[in-house]
């Protein structure tokens, strides 16, 4: 099974590899992406395989306005979008239920749509994207339309996936800022935000978060909200002392650090509204692009991952009562960031198996008689603190056997063998959960053993399939871990990437540069400057680098909304971009009504790299102080 924060964020040629399940392994074979997409027809391209199509969530990917010679762009363009949303919780937690597909299809002719101008000719493209919501002039350009049936045939393509149970995102090949959610989620494919357009736009097509944005026409303020109390998750009208009265919406997140940075609280605007109306953060993905989902919005989207999987893979069979000769077990899924929970219970009573996957019936001392085994299988993730989401179906999942000790069990060979397994062919973090499933027999289910650069580890408790790499003091480096069924010929092994990818700034021209004793490097300006940065990573795959000014919350770097080689850039009061303010240093600054007043002083900016195997480095900082320009005589 491919885990959520393990490899895969290389070059699309590799990373697009027609992935196996053969002999019940799922592991990634030899790449065929590299083979020039003609214009006969769609090509379905397995990208990432955890599992079989009908037990997963499947993310589709098409681009449109790609000619045949320009599928390499699409394949890039993709692996950008893939790179940044695995570094975004909770898909780097959960990126283990998720199968991902491209269907390569060429269009006759390059572009898509209105792009950027109403007035900008139409283009002969396989799904008829378009920005201004097709091209209404009551629209706006940013609106990106995808032809919902053309979209939903190409989807149909891919085996084993259905309306249920996948998320279809369309690329336009268009460096033209835009996006759409709903039943189908849109992005620019060559945007220099247009990769983190992708998880917000996934957000409402998935999670059916709502943009919290002040506006809805770019640099036209928002009326003031007057309608009832939203159905939106994180939206209310409340008071943060009714939200605990009432136990409503997000009171068991108040007073939280946020994920998005600052506290969770209670902020005015959203719903395209700037007055009348509250959000849970300052910032958060839903409201700018680049910040993360703040817990409100995380939990939602925990919900509706897992709502497209069940956690029970498999089970010994349930449709007619069982002996009490015999082992019984359960098969889960494995999420990347934590171990899922297992307790069984025997008439109601919790047995003493602690996390273990299965359950010898003979060892009970089970009375003459009819009894009932129960498995329950929960998700103890702390990204979900509502009972009722917990107890939900998607993260909570019981078997029920009846069990009758008058019956014998049937003996019938079966070999130790593995059956499914964390990908052997990338490296996996240090914080990874891996795993490795085995077959059955019905009188024994055989024992995994691990070793970590050659000495045995221990997993936690009695589950034996999963072992928390993060439980594991791990020196930075490279390590090899094995799992072993004993007595058989049967090993597995992995490189452990232990190591972070290492990050580095480079500034404009300072006034200054102040270095004193145990204190970061102060750099001082009078006014804008710019900052690149750059990551080094010992191992194949992209790096993501990540950026926060004075504690807010981390911030993706993505190079300059106008060009994503340029470097970013800070000033006293904000660069307006489209009706958009980029780069205020100190206090952010989103709409051009924003306050501008600029935050003179020192700020503390830091920097951090995620890599390829999800290990996030330990953050590093400099100073940066902004004076008061000397105004000539």
């Amino acid at each position: 099974m491919t885990s959520q924060r393990n490899g895969a964020r290389r070059g699309l040629a590799r990373l697009a590899a027609v992935c196996l399940l053969a002999a019940g392994l799922v592991g990634a074979g030899p790449a065929a992406a590299e083979t020039p997409t003609t214009g006969d027809g769609p090509v379905v391209v397995p990208v990432q395989t955890t599992g079989p199509a009908d037990r997963r969530f499947n993310l589709v990917f098409m681009g449109d306005g790609y000619t045949a010679a320009e599928m390499p762009a699409f394949r890039a363009d993709l692996e950008r979008h893939l790179n940044t949303l695995w570094s975004i919780e909770p898909f780097a937690s959960y990126r283990s239920y998720v199968n991902v597909w491209a269907v390569e299809v060429p269009s006759a002719e390059s572009g898509v749509d209105c792009d950027p101008a109403l007035t900008a000719p139409a283009r002969d493209t396989a799904l008829d994207m378009g920005f201004w919501g097709g091209c209404n002039p009551g629209s706006v350009q940013r609106l990106l339309t995808v032809d919902s049936r053309k979209a939903a045939a190409l989807a149909d393509l891919v085996p084993g996936t259905s309306r249920a149970n996948r998320q279809v995102v369309a690329l336009a090949h268009s460096s033209t800022y835009g996006g759409a959610g709903g039943g189908y989620a849109t992005a620019s494919g060559g945007n220099a935000l247009s990769s983190l357009i992708t998880p917000h736009e996934i957000g409402h097509s998935l999670g059916g978060l709502q943009d919290e944005y002040d506006y809805y026409a770019r640099g036209v303020p928002g009326e003031a909200y007057s309608g009832p109390e939203p159905a939106s998750a994180h939206h209310t009208l409340l008071t943060e002392e009714q939200l605990r009265e009432q136990q409503a919406k997000w009171w068991r997140w108040l007073g939280e650090e946020s994920e998005a940075g600052g506290t969770i609280g209670r902020f005015e605007g959203g719903l395209y509204s700037t007055k009348g109306v509250w959000r849970p953060s300052r910032h958060s993905l839903m409201k700018t692009l680049g910040y993360a989902f703040d817990q409100v919005e995380r939990e939602v989207m925990v919900k509706a991952i897992s709502a497209k999987v069940n956690l029970v893979q498999g089970h010994t069979p349930n449709t007619a009562p069982i002996g009490a000769d015999r082992t019984v077990w359960v098969d889960t899924l494995h999420p990347v960031g934590g171990e899922l929970a297992v307790t069984w219970r025997l008439d109601g009573r919790a047995l003493p198996t602690r996390g273990a996957r299965t359950v010898d019936l003979r060892r009970l001392g089970v009375s003459p008689g009819a009894h009932t085994l129960t498995a329950t299988v929960t998700d103890p993730t702390p990204f979900v603190r509502d009972p009722a989401v917990r107890a939900s179906t998607a993260l909570t999942r019981t078997v029920e056997w009846t069990v009758d000790t008058a019956l014998t069990t049937r003996e019938e060979p079966m070999e130790p063998a593995f059956t499914g397994h964390t990908p052997t062919g990338v490296p996996v973090g240090a914080r990874s959960v891996v795993h490795a499933d085995t077959t059955h027999p019905a009188d024994r289910t055989p024992a995994v053993h691990w070793r970590l650069d050659g000495r045995p580890v221990r997993p936690a408790g009695r589950n034996d399939r999963d072992l928390d790499l993060g439980s594991i003091r791990l020196v930075p480096g490279t390590h090899t871990l094995t799992a072993r069924i004993p007595g058989t010929s049967e090993e597995l092994a992995w490189t452990v990437d232990a190591r972070p990818a290492t990050a580095s700034y480079e500034l404009s021209a300072p006034l200054r540069t102040v270095r004193r004793p145990d204190r970061p490097v102060e750099y001082v300006y009078d006014g804008p400057f710019t900052m690149r940065l750059s990551a080094r990573d010992d191992q194949e795959g992209a790096v993501v680098s990540q950026f926060r000014v004075d504690g807010d919350g981390w911030y993706t770097y993505y190079g300059w909304p106008t060009d994503a080689d340029a470097p970013f850039r800070f000033t006293p009061g904000g660069t307006v971009i489209d009706d958009l303010v980029y780069g205020k240093l100190g206090r952010s600054r989103a709409v051009p009504w924003d306050d501008a007043t600029p935050d003179y002083g020192t700020h503390t900016i830091e920097y951090r790299t995620v890599d390829a195997a999800g290990n996030v480095s330990r953050p590093r900082a400099f100073l940066v102080t902004l004076v008061t320009p000397v105004k000539k005589p």
